[in-house]
């Protein structure tokens, strides 16, 4: 298989690539926090605890930068910015899922 070249990344195969854009301890849980509505930076902050303002911030640029989420801006005292998902970022949600099944099951296999 040739290899990928994505954004000046090389990648051996599209597996690599996936996990470029959606790997990491943070990524795949902002992603499912935002699955049903947009919400605010503080919303996100406070739904996955242990994060540090540093990483969420670094983790939600790199997203939208890969064009997952996308964020709005509102004109308003004081600013309001919102994080969604863009139409690749919902068409992750059916791997999260089946993420999480495999997870049950392999968890299951532990607490017999």
């Amino acid at each position: 298989m040739p290899e990928l070249d994505f954004k000046g990344k090389k990648f051996s195969n599209p597996v690599e690539l996936s996990l470029d854009i959606i790997g990491g301890k943070w990524k795949i849980p902002i992603i499912w926090r935002l699955k049903d509505d947009p919400k605010r930076y503080g919303e996100l902050k406070k739904k996955l605890s242990g994060v540090t303002h540093k990483m969420l911030t670094q983790q939600l640029r790199e997203l939208e930068s890969d064009e997952i989420i996308s964020r709005k801006v509102y004109s308003e005292v004081p600013p309001k910015v919102e994080y969604d998902l863009t139409f690749l970022g919902k068409s992750v949600i059916p791997i999260i899922d089946l993420l999480r099944e495999w997870g049950e099951e392999y968890r299951s296999v532990f607490d017999k």
